[in-house]
């Protein structure tokens, strides 16, 4: 069976075909902004074309089409989405733009300009509608049907392309929900409504309308491009399955997203965490920070013990996502980053971004100094050899551009181009440490997978900052996330929140709600032609103590719920809880607020194809030159190998450049690397 991954960064659209001898294939096209599907046309070609020769005979024997893209993502932060209007309880328009009051804790304490809140639905577009359902899901007041025709005939004049649907506690009775769905479909326009007990039905109102209002400001752009992709990609001959990534780190069809585009934010780097415990299984690693540095951002993830960390508690830019995601830390920190000097004199590398078009300077297109163009002037980036010598580099463009920085800061610019490296991986390395001290780490003690075009470039450089001692930079790095792709589940997670406290909670309740949640997912995993059989059933449970804030979410066992059971789970909320905080307190009540179900089908296994053996020292061929590459503060004559011919069992000792089809690996001084049987490198001080 043939699969391929594919995942469009904000730089570059990267393609892995994987054959069923182990065989691996990488590609890379530029990303299409404009027409994203264009570019995951072009990597497609590039495969067939190596692979095949004819993009429809390729097409016709990949049976798998794992799909990964920053589609949603950079729609919701570029403010691109579509014109959202909401229909909600009558007096409770306001509750998505008061939110919870809380500070937001990414600005300083001291800015006393923090500007307000600009909610995706402006207050003229959030319309009430008479009608009440109580927390237990009684109803109150009827629905005012006349009220929705009126408020999305209004809409629909004012120009809206789409509407939420958010009513009180309606994840505990949806019938007003599926009511005003009916009607709106019928007079504003049909798969242009989004309800809230579809996309997240869980307590708090608050979360829930605005995961809501996100997905529903998604919705158009995101179907659309579902749609117009699979049909496309029918039109070119593939008959196989098409899957798309989630934010969760499953995979599902695209008709199941229609509704529920939320669920395709961090759609692509949900995927990378996977590619960390593949590599790091292979030397045993269970605490790893995967690393993924592209061309536009740098994301992070802790993984300890073995597992991907998940949360509920996520925010896009100043919006509440209150879905299950993989927990990842998200910075403008990649190797098309602009440099600037601030007001203040000082140079800072990022958020913003060079991208795909122009790209960086040495592109030959745009001006602007970025990380690039500084890893060129170092010497570490090969001109010649870029995505394998299709892009040939400038240079001259690249210090043309660093000279602007230079000209601000009064120094030259091979200074200047230092300085662009050492910021840009100081910064990073800051990231990473902040997301460990907020989790009680010691980065110490981890293992740092380095993944993305960039990153095996500065891997070295961010691992000697943070005081690690060894770096996994994988044969894949330069298509990290589509090769975590590789590694996913095919599934979904169920919720049911029933806020209760334990003592006095029913298990009978609770064992329905799990009986529901498991029906639903053998109804919506069976339409993708998976037995039963094969899936499989996590269970888990949030709960805290009476009267706290945060709660932790608690594994629940199989089978018919129990008291023995729930108190099962109370002894596991005390652990967790002194896990992540070093103490719990056992003589408080605990609570349960909402149960949760992760139904999957373990993915089908593989293994890549191992490389000749050799002995530590490097065949002769593999040393293809040598270049002036700028380490210590000095210019150092630097040998140069063709990581394609590098054996298993070869050592390498610092400085060296390995080049690579898709990436470069910088193996600075008092760095030793060792290759091991699937050409991954291991870096060590």
């Amino acid at each position: 069976m043939t699969r391929v991954c594919i995942d469009i960064g904000g730089t570059f659209t990267d393609c892995i075909v994987l054959e069923d001898d182990g065989s691996l294939y990488e590609f890379k096209a530029p990303t299409t902004p404009g027409n994203p599907v264009v570019g995951l046309v072009n990597s497609l070609e590039k495969a067939a074309m190596a692979l095949e020769g004819k993009l429809k005979e390729f097409l016709a024997r990949v049976e798998l089409l794992i799909h990964g893209t920053t589609l949603a993502t950079n729609t919701l932060i570029t403010g691109r989405g579509a014109r959202t209007g909401m229909i909600t309880t009558e007096n409770f328009r306001d509750i998505i733009e008061m939110r919870r009051g809380l500070r937001d804790q990414e600005v300083s304490m001291y800015n006393l300009f923090i500007p307000p809140y600009n909610p995706l639905v402006p207050r003229r577009w959030r319309l009430g509608v008479k009608e009440r359902v109580r927390y237990d899901g009684e109803i109150l007041t009827p629905l005012s049907k006349d009220a929705v025709v009126e408020a999305a005939r209004k809409l629909q004049g004012q120009g809206v392309e789409s509407i939420a649907v958010c009513f009180l506690h309606s994840y505990k009775n949806p019938v007003h929900e599926n009511i005003a769905k009916e009607i709106c479909e019928e007079v504003f326009a049909p798969g242009r409504v989004t309800m809230s007990h579809e996309v997240l039905p869980v307590w708090r109102e608050f979360e829930r309308f605005s995961t809501t209002v996100v997905s529903a400001y998604l919705e158009p752009v995101v179907s659309d491009y579902l749609m117009g992709l699979s049909e496309r990609l029918a039109a070119l001959g593939f008959k196989g399955t098409l899957l798309m990534m989630l934010a969760s780190g499953l995979v599902q069809p695209p008709e199941q997203c229609l509704g529920r585009a939320v669920y395709l934010l961090s759609s692509g780097p949900a995927a990378a965490p996977s590619s960390a415990l593949y590599f790091g299984s292979e030397v045993n690693a269970e605490n790893l920070i995967s690393m993924d540095m592209g061309g536009t951002s740098l994301d992070v993830c802790v993984i300890r013990e073995g597992a991907v960390p998940t949360t509920t508690d996520a925010w896009i830019g100043d919006h509440r996502v209150a879905i299950k995601m993989v927990d990842i830390h998200s910075v403008g920190a990649g190797g098309g980053s602009i440099a600037w000097v601030d007001s203040l004199g000082l140079l800072r590398v990022g958020p913003d971004s060079a991208g795909a078009d122009p790209g960086p300077a040495c592109y030959g297109v745009g001006d602007q100094p970025t990380v690039t163009d500084a890893d060129v002037a170092l010497g570490y980036v090969p001109v010649d050899f870029f995505l394998g010598g299709e892009i040939t580099l400038s240079l001259d463009a690249a210090k043309a551009a660093l000279a602007k920085i230079g000209n601000k800061l009064g120094i030259d610019v091979i200074e200047s181009a230092q300085a662009v490296f050492d910021t840009a991986n100081s910064f990073m390395a800051d990231q990473i440490t902040e997301v460990c001290t907020k989790r009680g780490i010691d980065v110490r003690d981890f293992t740092l997978v380095a993944g993305g075009g960039a990153g095996p470039v500065h891997a070295a450089a961010i691992a000697a900052q943070l005081g690690l001692k060894r770096v996994i930079v994988p044969s894949v790095a330069a298509l990290y996330s589509a090769f975590g792709m590789l590694n996913m589940d095919l599934g979904r997670d169920y919720s049911r929140s029933w806020v209760s406290r334990a003592d006095g909670i029913d298990p009978a309740v609770v064992d329905r709600l799990y009986q529901e949640m498991e029906e639903e997912a053998r109804t919506a995993l069976g339409r993708t032609y998976i037995n039963e059989e094969e899936i499989v059933f996590e269970r888990s449970a949030e709960m805290r103590y009476v009267g706290q804030y945060h709660e932790v979410e608690v594994p629940i066992a199989q089978g018919p719920i129990t008291k023995e059971v729930l108190s099962q789970a109370v002894e596991e909320l005390h652990k967790k809880h002194h896990s992540l905080y070093t103490f719990s307190m056992p003589w408080l009540s605990a609570e349960f607020l909402t149960f949760r179900l992760r139904a999957s089908s373990r993915r089908r296994e593989f293994s890549l194809a191992d490389i000749p053996e050799g002995s530590s020292q490097p065949l002769e061929g593999a040393l293809k030159a040598r270049r002036r590459c700028r380490f210590g503060g000095d210019w150092i004559d630097t040998p140069i190998f063709d990581g394609e011919k590098l054996l298993r069992g070869n050592v390498i000792d610092g400085p060296a450049i390995i080049e690579d089809r898709t990436t470069t690996t910088v193996v600075p001084e008092n760095c030793q690397l060792s290759v091991d049987r699937n050409r991954n490198y291991h870096l060590v001080f």
